[in-house]
């Protein structure tokens, strides 16, 4: 990142996305990352960002990362960690992506606010749907390998849009995409388990309770009526 750079409508407009973006996935990387960017002179942040940059922020951030990363790396552990975080990540990405504008009200800091909690809904949404299909696998190293590479792509996210806006504007259009594309097939893959599971649980109470001969008789019965009906 240089040291120097002419933040305009366009590069900021990438900034706040990637902001709103990233924070659906990884929020903690993402203020740690972008103040201490901030702090050690990498990027001029925007006004609406310099409270980042504050040591007491960059502390409490960079904690909260520090445990993010380890319970996102623990199945089960970490989809509880989602699903707290879904009442957090989306006002903070939308927070962030309004703060590259200013508080001011103004008219692009309210459409990036919405791009910003859009963009963090998605993210957030796909990876929490993707990780807890991934859960039901018993072995850890799929789980594991997904959150390093959600770890990874925090910043190279930021990165790209500081240095290279019109490329992170391509690859975010084939993040959102690929969301989408995953929030449908693991929105069917865990109805259907769950269809499956709470299923066999209830066959399993509606014949618990009685004798194998009579069990053996209805399954008869309902055969014979069946084929009555055919």
């Amino acid at each position: 990142m240089g040291s120097e750079l002419n933040l305009g409508t366009t590069e900021l407009l990438a900034l706040a996305a990637a902001l709103g973006w990233a924070s659906g996935m990884r929020l903690y990387a993402v203020v740690f990352l972008t103040g201490l960017a901030g702090y050690l002179g990498w990027v001029p942040l925007p006004d609406g960002l310099k409270l980042l940059e504050q040591p007491a922020l960059l502390w409490a951030s960079g904690i909260m990362l520090a445990v993010e990363f380890l319970a996102d790396k623990i199945p089960v552990v970490d989809s509880m960690w989602d699903a707290v975080h879904t009442f957090i990540r989306v006002p903070a990405g939308a927070a962030l992506a309004a703060g590259v504008f200013g508080f001011d009200g103004s008219q692009m800091a309210l459409v990036a606010g919405l791009m910003g909690g859009t963009l963090a809904a998605t993210s957030h949404a796909a990876k929490a749907s993707t990780r807890a299909a991934v859960n039901t696998s018993p072995e850890p190293f799929s789980n594991i390998g997904l959150s390093l590479l959600g770890d990874a792509a925090v910043p190279t996210l930021l990165w790209l849009a500081w240095e290279h806006p019109l490329g992170f504007a391509v690859v975010l259009g084939v993040g959102v995409l690929a969301s989408v594309v995953l929030l449908v097939l693991t929105f069917k893959f865990l109805r259907a388990l769950l269809r499956r599971l709470f299923g066999r649980s209830a066959g399993a109470e509606d014949g618990a309770d009685m004798p194998m001969p009579v069990r053996g008789r209805l399954t008869n019965e309902t055969r014979a009526d069946r084929a009555a009906e055919v």
